[in-house]
């Protein structure tokens, strides 16, 4: 004698697929979300973030220990800097005579530039703000310690965490 299929099995294997395309779907999302706020750090190209394409190195930029600097990463790659540096030490200088030039000094803030004078991608086109000297001379101190090693050349993508 055979046996008959009860609804209830047919729908409860329809509902587990429902729930797995759900949980696939929301996955998904959620990556893509992190993907676009530079969250994930993916080897693609993300139209908010620049490109890691041709990226030698990739590093995570702490924001809890220098929050303003964090920010100011964050709100000038959302405005279309770069979140890559190429190191080019000879040529800070000038980048920062560039980037600085009509940017007036002001009682206890420091100007931080974005990309950073000694990337190539900085200069005249550089996003400034003022920040505390504190915040500002540590995370300076932070990346040089981090890219002292790195040659001239190399480039390094910054993901703010």
């Amino acid at each position: 004698m055979k046996r008959k299929r009860t609804r209830k099995k047919k729908n409860k294997g329809w509902s587990n697929l429902k729930k797995s395309f759900i949980t696939l779907v929301t996955l998904v999302v959620l990556a893509v979300f992190a993907w676009f706020e530079g969250e994930l750090p993916l080897d693609l190209p993300s139209p908010f973030n620049g490109s890691s394409q041709g990226v030698d190195h990739t590093i995570t930029f702490p924001s809890d220990r220098y929050p303003e600097t964090a920010k100011h990463i964050k709100d000038a790659i959302k405005a279309g800097h770069s979140d890559v540096c190429t190191i080019d030490r000879e040529g800070a200088d000038a980048n920062r005579d560039l980037s600085l030039k009509g940017v007036p000094v002001k009682k206890g803030k420091d100007r931080d530039e974005w990309p950073m004078a000694m990337c190539a991608e900085g200069g005249s086109n550089a996003d400034i703000k003022y920040i505390t000297p504190k915040d500002n001379r540590g995370a300076g101190s932070w990346v040089g310690n981090q890219l002292s090693t790195y040659p001239d050349g190399t480039r390094v993508k910054f993901v703010v965490k």
